[in-house]
């Protein structure tokens, strides 16, 4: 049985933005078993300086990231799109163990295989340290909700 993991490919505007939303909400609920199951099980990463390969790397690479940003909220939003591949820019805010906050700021590509499992992920990301008083994400913990402003509405 093959796995699938819907909206697959080729991607229109709807599809590609459902996707960057499940993507956005799956990284919110911070599961990285659950997320590692949208990657090909030789999912190829390179995040910052990092590289990794394959769902085991990914699980380890999520755990360590949530050991250290704390207070995770992030926001994705569709950038561009062809039949099999999305960029995507985000913001996310967090702080660390002494109570610092961050905003970080990226650019994603993404690339999918015909199941609609992602073979390819390529993030850069910078850090912006900032006050507790400026920080813009502040639903609760999880998904953000579907009436929360988006990065653009955000001025992000």
């Amino acid at each position: 049985m093959i796995e699938q993991r819907p909206p697959l490919p080729p991607f229109t505007l709807e599809t590609a933005t459902q996707k960057v939303r499940m993507a956005e909400n799956s990284w919110n609920n911070q599961n990285p078993e659950k997320i590692a199951l949208v990657y090909t099980i030789d999912s190829q990463w390179r995040n910052r300086s990092e590289f990794i390969t394959g769902r085991q790397e990914i699980i380890q690479f999520l755990t360590r990231k949530w050991q250290s940003e704390l207070g995770y909220r992030l926001i994705k939003e569709l950038w561009a799109f062809t039949d099999h591949k999305i960029a995507v820019r985000f913001a996310y805010e967090w702080h660390n163990n002494h109570g610092n906050w961050f905003r970080s700021y990226g650019n994603e590509n993404w690339e999918f295989d015909e199941y609609g499992l992602m073979s390819k992920r390529f993030a850069c990301i910078n850090d912006l340290s900032i006050k507790e008083t400026e920080r813009q994400f502040l639903w609760q913990p999880g998904v953000r909700p579907d009436n929360y402003p988006n990065l653009s509405s955000l001025g992000l």
